[in-house]
């Protein structure tokens, strides 16, 4: 997107609206903030009343596809469209958009793949086939779910990016750790959000979320926990669950650690989790959920933000400072002899 004192860039983008909110300024002035996603994630224009496409914006409906013309800019408050037009796709059009982008589409494959085969390296016959019951049975949802509403990885398929790079992390940390149970982190990794499915899932086709009594009543975590629960129980009632009496930790206790690690993960009770972390794992989790989620608003703020001064960008919620230009990859140059 152009940066401040630039020229406009005029594009048509195509983009599926989620929701439409009629507002007024402090001058009572009304104007429609208007938000738009596709597979790579969401964004914001405002519409005002005196705009030439305010009464085709009141109509607009929710999860419609549309194409939009305008010239575009990145200012202080988000996206600006001028001489914004909106434009019924053509059926090639509408094809192309629900296919989704490549690119993503292929880095979630890859990322799919890679938490599959984390779950079979479990060692843990319990944890393991907790995790292959939740992938054969929840796992088309799992890969169309977002990992948040916003900030990060609110898209399509964002939470098999989040949890694969957690898991990547976790696995890569243990043996610098080896006070962690690896094979309880990784499956504590891959159940953390899958609440979540329930509260920032999509529909088979499209790029609108899905809002749900669940979600919006229960949250992510106690759905998780009762999810785990859930899947538990049927284990614990097939013939697979007789091959456990013998096993040390007990069973019981196995499931205690695990809803403890979706439980605590937010770190805190303010910031929505039940109880605070209060094992090796569980600190571990939130740690790297956390690390997780930063560097890809960091990644998101350096796409979108202004330079504002040479080598420092304007703060992007939310962010708590502005971010400066990063050091980069060293290089050692030749320099002449002396």
């Amino acid at each position: 997107m152009e940066q401040a004192g630039e020229k406009p860039l005029a594009a048509t983008v195509t983009a599926q609206l989620q929701s439409r909110v009629a507002k007024t300024t402090k001058n009572n002035k009304p104007y429609l903030n208007l938000t738009f996603a596709d597979a790579t994630g969401n964004f914001s224009i405002k519409v005002w009343s005196d705009s030439d496409v305010y009464q085709r914006a009141e109509i607009l409906k929710a999860g419609e596809v549309i194409l939009l013309e305008g010239k575009w800019t990145q200012g202080a408050y988000g996206m600006e469209a001028k001489d914004l037009g909106f434009v019924q796709p053509k059926a090639v059009d509408l094809e192309h958009f629900h296919s989704g982008d490549p690119v993503l589409k292929a880095k979630q494959d890859a990322d799919f793949e890679d938490i599959v085969s984390l779950c079979e390296s479990i060692g843990d016959p319990r944890m393991k086939s907790l995790c292959a019951m939740f992938l054969a049975e929840f796992g088309e949802r799992f890969r169309r779910t977002a990992a948040a509403k916003k900030n990060h990885h609110a898209r399509r398929g964002g939470l098999v990016e989040h949890t694969a790079q957690m898991m990547r992390s976790a696995n890569a940390l243990c043996p610098v750790y080896p006070e962690w149970n690896r094979d309880l982190l990784l499956t504590g990794v891959l159940f953390h959000d899958s609440g979540k499915l329930w509260e920032n899932s999509y529909p088979k086709q499209g790029f609108t979320q899905i809002l749900s009594d669940y979600g919006e009543m229960l949250g992510h975590i106690p759905l998780g926990i009762e999810l785990v629960n859930k899947l538990w129980n049927d284990l614990i009632e097939s013939g697979e669950a007789e091959e456990w009496r013998e096993l040390s930790p007990a069973t019981e206790k196995v499931r205690l650690h695990i809803l403890h690690l979706i439980g605590s993960h937010h770190g805190e009770m303010a910031f929505g989790s039940p109880v605070l972390p209060r094992t090796p794992e569980a600190f571990a989790l939130h740690y790297i959920d956390n690390l997780d989620a930063k560097m890809e608003m960091v990644r998101e703020a350096y796409g979108q933000s202004q330079e504002i001064a040479p080598g420092i960008y304007d703060r992007v919620f939310p962010l708590p400072a502005n971010l400066l230009q990063p050091l980069g990859e060293i290089e050692v140059g030749g320099g002449a002899g002396g």
